[in-house]
């Protein structure tokens, strides 16, 4: 084999930094040392895989096909010293390690209570657990980092597979007593609505479910998290449209409280998001409760 697991973990650093200094600096190696283990790697294929555009190298046509397969090649590399015990003073016993990506009311209010189950039955098992808006997520499935993504909106981007996980039912709420029990579609369309950033999974489903009816939100005020809109509703700071899930607790000790309205009963579709060169242990298939050919892998 005349290309080496360096040359391709540079060539994604560079593809991933956009320039051999910055991809030098994440891999600790000088950029004479980047810039060598590119050319040796370029010199071997039948075309470069950067254009130079001044300082910065981006990705021609070439790289972006080999990029994907360059991820996959690393990841099957780490976990195949994982599993062969490297760098571990107990090279017998390899610990069952699941990385998952999660947007925040899946990550934050859907599966901690599945990860403690998982984790009571194999006490050694790790879970790595990355949360983020479904933009963040499906950019981590796509670079390699999880082995899943779970995400609260359709999955825009090409070459991943998407699979429909759970429903989720969504709530209007406010504090009590600062908007009437019960409001019609005028009311609503005037008044002030707590929404999530653009790219957020609940922003998209929110604007899906209300917009058909509203037309417009006339007042918004954008918080980065579920739990700053929770909060911010409570406060009597406006309406927020969110996962029954994510209000229960604050539904519970009544500072929330769900606004009756002529709006249909509202849920989105949640979302399992897989890169097709990434293979999924069967605990995490069985953490999500889905079989574990639900892509035909296995």
């Amino acid at each position: 084999m005349h290309l080496t697991l360096r040359q391709w973990q540079v060539f994604v650093s560079i593809a991933d930094e956009g320039t051999t200094a910055a991809a030098g600096a994440q891999l600790a190696l000088s950029q004479s040392a980047t810039s060598a283990a590119l050319n040796e790697l370029e010199s071997q294929l039948a075309s470069p895989l950067f254009d130079r555009i001044g300082r910065r190298l981006v990705l021609n046509p070439q790289g972006r096909a080999l990029l994907d397969p360059a991820r996959a090649l690393l990841v099957a590399a780490a976990d195949l010293e994982r599993l062969a015990g490297v760098g571990q003073s107990n090279a017998g016993v390899v610990p069952l390690l699941l990385r998952l990506g999660a947007s925040t009311t899946i990550g934050n209010y859907l599966l901690p209570s599945r990860v403690a189950a998982l984790l009571a039955d194999n006490p050694q098992a790790q879970v790595d657990l990355r949360i983020g808006n479904s933009a963040d997520v499906v950019a981590a499935v796509q670079r390699l980092e999880v082995d899943l993504g779970l995400i609260e909106g359709p999955c825009h981007e090409s070459g991943l597979q998407v699979l429909p996980w759970q429903r989720d039912d969504l709530v209007i709420v406010a504090a009590p007593g600062t908007t009437p029990t019960s409001m019609g579609v005028a009311a609503l369309a005037q008044a002030r609505w707590l929404l999530r950033e653009p790219g957020s999974g609940t922003r998209e489903a929110v604007e899906q479910a209300l917009l058909p009816h509203l037309h417009h939100f006339a007042r918004a005020m954008q918080l980065g998290s579920t739990e700053a809109i929770k909060q911010a509703a409570a406060a009597g700071l406006g309406l927020a449209c969110l996962s029954r899930h994510a209000v229960a607790d604050l539904l519970a000790l009544g500072s929330l409280s769900v606004v009756e309205t002529p709006v249909p009963p509202m849920s989105r579709q949640l979302w399992v998001v897989r890169h097709p060169g990434k293979r999924v242990p069967a605990a995490l298939w069985a953490l999500l409760g889905l079989p574990a050919d639900a892509f035909g892998q296995q």
